[in-house]
Parts: structure tokens; sequence; C-alpha cells
């Protein structure tokens, strides 16, 4: 990113805090009244990008309207943005350690030089509290940061995006209905899916994360879906206090538009599909056979189409790349008749949040968290790889009262999914640990 565009970037973060400063007082008021300044460091794979990278600045402005000193520390490509962060590990490291991960199935052992000038970056910091994001990613020694956790005896607050943490090799695990995560790995049937390995060593790492996470006696676990609190509270991590904190979005730029008059042979009902990343996993050979099961008047779109993927595509789905211009999405979202989400494996998708955001019913599969987004009146859940009852949802939405529709989705996402109130459950949540001295019991 360019100088001018990292200026016009902290100058919007500047505006945007200066338009939230009632809430933050707001919140001051009706929780805290005077508070104590907090140093907060927060660890990710990434930073101000993607949802994740979103959700960490999300926090960090909120902290920082709180009155707080916030840092973040990330391990791959990102985005400037206003808060001062600290790159974990370079493109070499990466390589290393992908290549570690895949021969011998190590993920999270790797990076052990980069870590160790990362600790050296805390101890000069020196925080009160860590929010710990995506540790996995080939950027991170899990080890390493944990001695120091347990040696500091600092806060810890993890957000579990996925189920890595728990698992003996996979971040999801839902798609196979694998059971072995809750007593101990072995045999695991994901090696060929992320984190890719030629090996199995899926007991091996089941043991190392139960002693080494469980080792600590200071961390408060949170989950953006009720599924995956569930499972996180069946898991080795039960011991824990696990609370959950949906997801939010941004209800400034995901919102309903009025349809564009558009040419005649072009005014057909959009089924759209949205991913950073597709595969068989997020659904993509669904969409090819919901095109021969949907009526041909009907488009079908899908963003984030890599080039790889295109001969794959069956005949009239339209395959978009993906977009960084989050506005341009917006838009796409906001003209769609429906938000089509045939995931497979998934804990809560912030795709349906910006589609409901937008005035757009969802349909997905009843997977993970994905579900737990929608109310009848705002979208349908249909049986996991149940094609044909997707199509059918997909055709009972698009007869719906299209402006109700819009209007219902809208007052939804306001009501649930504002990230503004979510990303203060955060502050709050720090504060009311930090007052507790830092015990997550």
């Amino acid at each position: 990113m360019s100088s001018c565009a990292y200026a016009k970037a902290r100058n919007d973060c500047i505006d945007r805090i200066q338009r939230d400063r009632v809430i933050a007082d707001g919140h001051r008021r009706q929780y805290c009244g005077e508070l104590s300044i907090l140093r907060i460091v927060q660890v990710n794979s990434v930073y101000n990008t993607g949802s994740t990278g979103r959700i960490v600045e999300g926090i960090a402005m909120a902290a920082r309207l709180r009155g707080h000193r916030t840092w973040v520390a990330y391990g791959r490509p990102s985005n400037p943005g206003p808060t001062e962060a600290y790159r974990i590990s370079g493109p070499l490291d990466h390589a290393m350690h992908g290549l570690y991960s895949l021969a011998l199935d190590g993920h999270g052992l790797g990076s052990a030089t980069s870590t160790q000038r990362m600790i050296h970056w805390l101890d000069s910091l020196n925080p009160d509290l860590v929010c710990l994001h995506n540790v996995h990613g080939y950027y991170l020694n899990i080890p390493i940061l944990f001695d120091w956790l347990r040696r500091t005896r600092t806060a810890v607050v993890w957000t579990l995006h996925d189920c890595w943490p728990l698992t003996g090799h996979c971040a999801n695990f839902d798609r196979f209905g694998c059971e072995k995560w809750r007593n101990g790995c072995g045999g695991c049937p994901m090696t060929s899916f992320y984190p890719r390995s030629l090996t199995d060593r899926s007991a091996q790492n089941w043991v190392w994360k139960r002693d080494l996470f469980t080792q600590l006696d200071n961390v408060t676990i949170i989950t953006p879906s009720r599924w995956l609190q569930s499972i996180a509270r069946q898991s080795f991590l039960g011991s824990f206090r696990i609370d959950c904190i949906p997801n939010g979005i941004d209800l400034d730029v995901f919102v309903p538009r009025a349809n564009d008059p558009r040419p005649n042979d072009d005014n057909r009902p959009v089924v759209l599909g949205v991913a950073n990343h597709w595969s068989d996993a997020k659904g993509l050979a669904d969409f090819s056979a919901l095109r021969k099961l949907l009526p041909d008047f009907y488009r079908v779109v899908l963003v984030g189409v890599e080039a790889k993927h295109r001969s794959r595509l069956a005949e009239g789905v339209e395959g978009l790349p993906r977009t960084q211009d989050i506005h341009a999405l917006a838009k796409l979202y906001a003209d769609a008749r429906v938000f089509v989400n045939p995931t497979y494996s998934d804990n809560f998708p912030t795709t349906n949040l910006e589609a409901l955001a937008s005035g757009t019913p969802v349909v997905t599969y009843d997977t993970g968290g994905s579900p737990e987004s929608l109310e009848p009146h705002v979208g349908k859940v249909v049986e996991k790889g149940n094609v044909r009852a997707m199509a059918e949802a997909i055709i009972d939405v698009c007869a719906m009262n299209r402006e109700k529709m819009r209007q219902d989705c809208r007052v939804h996402a306001v009501k649930h999914f504002n990230r503004d109130e979510r990303f203060f459950d955060y502050a709050i949540l720090f504060e009311q640990l930090l007052s507790e001295g830092g015990s997550s019991h």
C-alpha cells in the first residue's frame, strides 16, 4: 500500500473513532466508569485483511475507544492499519514452516527464530493481556509462545475461528463427521486437507496441544458460534471458561440498495455465492449441480473463483475473481436475490452476515455454526449435501416478497451483528478479566 493510501486508511479510522465516541462513552458509563489503561496485544495470522484480520482491527479500535493501548502481531502479508503492528515472520520462514508441516505434519512447530524475536518484543511491551486468534498459518512456533505465556502468567483471551487448536491436524472435522478429537487423534482422514501433510502425526499433535494448552490457568476461550462453543466444552479445552461472542460486520458498508434498472435480458434473479478460496468443502461442485436443477432464467454467480477452478464450473455458472473492493462486494450482495452457502465445514461464516445486512436472504446447509445466523423469516436451512432440497429452497425464497424480505434481513442483521457492539463486547470482557486479576475461573 502506498503512503497516500496508508494515510487515507489512518484518516478514515480517525473519522470513525470520532463518529463512534458517543457509543464508547455510553459503554464506559454503563459498565465501568473510570478505567485503568490496559496494554493489549493481539496475535493472528493476518492483520486488517480477510475476516479474521478485520476482526482483529475492530477489537483494537474498540479497546482504543475505551482508552486502552493496543498492538497487533501478525504473520502473513496484510494491509497497513491504524494499530501499531509487528510482523512475526517473512516469506522464507513461511516456506520453511510449510515444508516442515508438509513433510512431518509439524504445523505450529516451525518459525522458532522469528517467534523468539517476537518474545523479546512482547517483553518490551509487558502486556496485561494477550488476545490470540488464529495461531496456525505457518508463521508461529506455538510452544515458544505458550511457554512465555505460562512463565509470565499473562492473561489470555483466545478466539477460536476454527477447530485447529483442539484437533491433531485439521481445522474443521465437520465435513467427515470425525469424532477422534474427543479423546485423541490418529489415523487422520484429513491429512490431504489444510494443513496438508504427507505423514500423519495427528496422535502426537493432539497430545502436545492438550499438554501445552492446558498448562495455563488464566485462559478465556471465545467462540463466534454456539456450535463451536459446544465442541470446545467437550474437548480438552473444556476446563476453561468458554463464552460465545458472534462475529459482527460493518453495517455502514453492507446495506440494502434499491434495484438498479437493468436491461431486460439481465433482469433475472441472481443466486450468489462468495468465498475467499473455493473448494468442494465450500460447495463449489454443488453450485454446478444447482445450475442444472434451477430454471434457466436464474443467474448463478460465484465470487472468488480462481483461474484453476473455472474449468470445473458448469455451463451457465458465472465465475468472478476475488475482489478487495469491499464496496463492490457489498453491491453484489445487495443486487442478489438470494445468497447461497453450501459449505460442508464452517464455524460462523461472515458471508451469511454480510448478505443479511445487505437485505439478501440466505440458504445454507445445516453445517457447523452456519445456520445460527438465520431465523425462518430471513432464510432457509437444508440438509447438508442435499442439493435438490437447496434448489427447492432457493426457488421458495425467490418467490417471496422481495421488499419485505429485504427489510426483515436488514432488521435481523442490525439487531444481532453490529460489529461495533460485538467489538465492545471484547473490550468489556478484557476489562472484566483484568479487574478479576486475570483469572478465567
